[in-house]
């Protein structure tokens, strides 16, 4: 959760609402202007990553797992990656890089993703939701 400090606001009021937030979750406090971006990363976010678990798990199915396994692996393989980025001190791509063997089984599904563009198309997902919330804000 973000919380951005309002005109009225005081600063023990935002630590008040920090305290709050951060006993469910992470709670970060920003610039207002920076509310639209936060949105289309974070409020945005769940959603990317329910899909990635999606396809990922209708991928194992197409495979032959069955979809609880395959869905289940795929949850978890998202909640173990993600769990790594928060508790290592290294980038995303470093730890991507070491768990890529040159030639092998993840290199060639990193090609396939990349050819794909999903890096472009994550980043563009982000925006849109970011411009949607601007416009919604009015």
């Amino acid at each position: 959760a973000a919380v951005a400090r309002g005109h009225f606001a005081r600063k023990d009021d935002v630590q008040y609402a920090l305290a709050i937030l951060n006993a469910v979750g992470l709670a970060v406090e920003v610039d207002e202007k920076l509310m639209d971006a936060v949105t289309g990363l974070s409020g945005s976010g769940p959603a990317y990553c329910f899909l990635i678990i999606e396809a990922l798990t209708d991928a194992g199915v197409q495979l032959g797992l069955t979809r609880d396994l395959a869905e289940k692996l795929a949850a978890q393989t998202m909640l173990g990656s993600a769990r790594l980025c928060l508790t290592s001190k290294q980038h995303p791509a470093q730890l991507k890089n070491m768990v890529t063997s040159p030639g092998g089984t993840t290199a060639a599904g990193l090609k396939v993703l990349e050819e794909g563009k999903i890096r472009a198309t994550l980043m563009a997902a982000v925006e849109a939701a970011a411009k949607r919330a601007k416009e919604l804000a009015g």
